[in-house]
């Protein structure tokens, strides 16, 4: 019996040794296998090692990649001439006649200066988006594509205090980004930001790549070498010296922003994920004016003077902050005569911006247009009050 029991063991083993080396026999065939894959009118002899790879690939492929696949055709690279002038610090000196005469006028004099930086193209027939600050003052325009043609451009409209500059190339057909909407952008939504970072673009013709979130939005930063910065997206997408004008795109390729600024401790110009971006809601008003006109009118006389509020005013007053102005002078016959403002009024916000000292008060007002009519928001006698005023044009 025991016999018996035996061999039927030794039976079991055997079938299982033999399963498992056909199993292992058609793995190795499998590897070295031809499968045939349609493409185009034929077809492909693809191996499955082949096949594994392609299929690794294809899983690498994410929505940022083919984000940047779409958006970056319509990324330019802009290398800018300006004539500069400058004042010799001995100028004075040699200014005399008997000096004159050996060295010749050495007070101000002109000097070309080279600069770069980024854009993005916004119609197929050549107009062209960046910041004031890179192409704003220039005599000559160069624009480059990522199929490394280039192209002459000139200055349609700019406007310094918004830091926007359109520009107009002469060709058709040109790819084109397509504009989103900033005032749903949502903080943490993974953003992508692109441009010609230290002219890396000319070299390689094709726009370097950053990728972060959106750290914050609405950001009022104080005013730059009179430009004024409200409403700001601030990213941490690193932005370098060049990336300006380019554009901050969201994960499904709409141009939310437009790349301006870094915070850089000490001037040291290093990205310390600390950057901002023009809101594109702003841009499309700004450029449409450009288009129009040419430049922005804001020539208009608010006809008021004042003071930030001090901790001393902020005591005297019982406010609860020292967030706001107050009015030190109203003159007769002005908008904000007429609109009934009078001195010791303290505004802590004009429509719905929130006024924190005197800078933010200029910058606000670099939103508005002659002929607007807009909120103030007031303190007087202890009293929260509302005035409308309407921006008379400056005579």
């Amino acid at each position: 019996m025991n016999a018996h029991r035996n061999k039927l063991f030794i039976f079991a083993i055997l079938i299982v040794i033999v399963a498992v080396s056909i199993i292992l026999l058609n793995n190795k065939d499998n590897s070295d296998k031809v499968f045939y894959d349609s493409s185009g009118s034929g077809y492909n002899l693809v191996s499955q090692k082949d096949s594994n790879n392609n299929s690794i690939s294809e899983s690498r492929q994410t929505i940022i990649t083919e984000t940047v696949k779409k958006v970056s055709p319509a990324v330019v690279g802009i290398n800018v001439t300006e004539i500069r002038q400058y004042r010799d610090p001995f100028g004075s000196f040699f200014d005399d006649p008997f000096f004159r005469q050996f060295f010749g006028n050495r007070g101000n004099y002109n000097q070309k200066v080279k600069g770069l930086g980024s854009g993005f193209i916004i119609s197929p027939d050549g107009y062209i988006v960046t910041n004031d600050h890179v192409a704003g003052n220039a005599t000559e325009i160069t624009v480059t594509l990522t199929n490394a043609k280039q192209y002459p451009a000139k200055v349609v409209g700019t406007d310094a205090a918004s830091d926007i500059c359109l520009l107009k190339v002469d060709a058709d057909d040109l790819p084109y980004e397509i504009l989103g909407n900033s005032n749903n952008v949502m903080i943490g939504e993974w953003v992508i930001a692109l441009g010609n970072p230290f002219g890396l673009f000319e070299i390689n013709d094709k726009p370097t790549v950053t990728v972060g979130v959106i750290s914050s939005t609405g950001m009022n930063l104080e005013p730059l070498d009179n430009r004024y910065y409200l409403n700001m997206l601030q990213t941490d997408a690193a932005i370098n010296g060049g990336n300006s004008g380019g554009p901050l795109v969201n994960s499904v390729g709409e141009v939310i922003g437009m790349n301006t600024l870094i915070y850089s401790p000490n001037g040291s110009g290093g990205n310390i994920g600390l950057s901002f971006a023009i809101p594109i809601d702003k841009i499309k008003r700004i450029i449409t004016e450009l288009k129009q006109k040419g430049s922005i009118d804001r020539n208009f006389d608010v006809g008021f003077k004042i003071q930030s509020i001090d901790e001393g005013i902020a005591d005297y007053y019982k406010l609860p902050t020292s967030k706001g102005v107050i009015i030190t002078y109203v003159a007769s016959g002005s908008s904000a005569d007429k609109a009934g403002l009078k001195v010791g009024d303290i505004i802590q916000k004009v429509n719905e911006y929130q006024i924190n000292n005197e800078n933010t008060l200029i910058s606000v007002f670099q939103e508005f247009r002659v002929g607007q009519t807009i909120t103030l928001h007031i303190i007087r006698d202890d009293k929260l009050m509302e005035e409308k005023m309407t921006l008379d044009k400056k005579q």
